[in-house]
C-alpha cells in the first residue's frame, strides 16, 4: 500500500518523525511565546536553556546516578532557578526599553553559555539512554512505533495544552496577563508583581529546559544543540504570532510535520521550508497566523 507514492510504513514513520521534530518546536516556541508575550522580551538565550536542560539531565545521571524520571523534574527546576537569577540581576534593567536590548543580552548571555561548557565538554556530543520502560518500539501492524518518541510527542502535547489552559482559562493566568498590561494596577490590589515576572521568566525558562530533558535520549548532548534549533523556533514563534501560545504550538506541531514529509517529496528543500513559509506568512499577515494585529 501506498501513500502519495510512497509505501505506507516509510510515510507514517517520516510522520512519526515530524511529530517529534515538532514536539520540540512546540515547547521551545512555547516558552519563548511566554517570555516574550507577558514580560515583552525577546528570549536568544532559550536555546542555551534548551542545552542547559540537556546538559543537566545527563550531568545529574554521570555524576550522581540520577535517573531519567527523576531528571525529568530536577533538570528543568534548576534551569528554571537560573532563569529567575538571570530575570533578577540583569533583564529586570531593561524592562520599558525598546526589546532589542533585551534580545542583546539574551544573545550575549547564550554564547556564555555556549563558551563554556565548549571549554568543559568539547563538541563531540555525549550520549544519553532511552530510559529502560521506554526502549523498544511497538508494533501497531500498519507500523513500528518507537516507544521514546512517542512519549516525547504526548508528554509535550501535554505540557503546551496545560500551560496554554493554566495562562489563558485561570484566575493566575488572569493575574499574569494584567500584571504586563498594568503593574501599578495590580499592585494595588495587594499582587506582588516583580515576585510574578521573575517566577514567569522562571517558568519559560524550564520548559526550555523540560524540552532539553525531553531530547537528550534523542540527539547527542552537546554545547551547540541548541544554537542549531533556535533560529527554526523563532521562525515558528514569527509564524504563530510573537506572543501567541495557541498559535506556538500548533504551529510548531505542524511545522515539524511539514519540514518532515519535504525530506521525503523535496530533500533540497527541507532545511529552508520554514523560512520560506515564514517569508510568506508575513507578506500575507504580519502579525502572523494567531497573531493580533497591532
Amino acid at each position: 500500500m501506498e501513500i502519495f507514492g510512497i509505501p505506507h510504513q516509510a510515510f507514517l514513520g517520516q510522520l512519526m518523525l515530524g511529530l517529534v521534530n515538532g514536539a520540540f518546536y512546540a515547547m521551545l516556541s512555547l516558552g519563548l511565546a511566554v517570555i516574550f508575550g507577558l514580560l515583552d522580551v525577546v528570549n536568544f538565550a532559550h536555546g542555551a536553556l534548551y542545552m542547559l536542560g540537556a546538559f543537566a539531565a545527563w550531568i545529574l545521571m554521570d555524576q550522581a546516578g540520577i535517573n531519567y524520571w527523576f531528571a525529568l523534574v530536577l533538570a528543568p527546576l534548576l534551569v528554571g532557578l537560573l532563569g529567575m537569577v538571570v530575570e533578577r540581576t540583569m533583564l529586570k534593567r531593561l524592562y520599558g526599553l525598546d526589546p532589542l536590548y533585551g534580545l542583546l543580552l539574551t544573545f550575549g548571555l547564550a554564547l556564555i553559555l555556549e563558551g563554556v561548557f565548549r571549554k568543559l565538554y568539547g563538541v563531540s556530543g555525549q550520549s544519553y539512554p532511552v530510559p529502560e520502560l521506554l526502549a523498544g518500539a511497538t508494533n501497531l501492524g500498519f507500523m513500528i512505533l518507537p516507544n521514546y518518541r512517542a512519549w516525547v510527542v504526548f508528554a509535550s502535547i501535554a505540557v503546551c495544552v496545560g500551560t496554554w489552559y493554566t495562562i489563558e482559562r485561570t484566575r493566575l493566568g488572569a493575574y499574569l496577563r494584567a500584571g504586563t498590561e498594568n503593574a501599578k494596577l495590580v499592585q494595588a490590589f495587594g499582587i506582588n508583581v516583580p515576585l510574578m515576572v521573575m517566577l514567569t521568566y522562571g517558568a519559560g525558562a524550564a520548559l526550555a529546559g523540560l524540552a532539553g530533558v525531553l531530547a537528550a535520549p534523542v540527539i547527542q548532548v552537546q554545547p551547540l544543540m541548541g544554537s542549531n534549533i533556535i533560529i527554526v523556533v523563532f521562525a515558528v514563534v514569527v509564524i504563530g504570532g510573537m506572543g501567541s501560545i495557541l498559535g506556538s504550538v500548533v504551529t510548531g506541531l505542524g511545522l515539524g510535520v511539514i519540514e518532515g514529509f519535504t525530506k521525503v517529496f523535496y530533500p533540497e528543500a527541507s532545511n529552508v521550508v520554514v523560512f520560506a513559509i515564514m517569508v510568506i506568512v508575513l507578506m500575507v499577515r504580519p502579525a502572523g497566523l494567531f497573531g493580533k494585529e497591532a
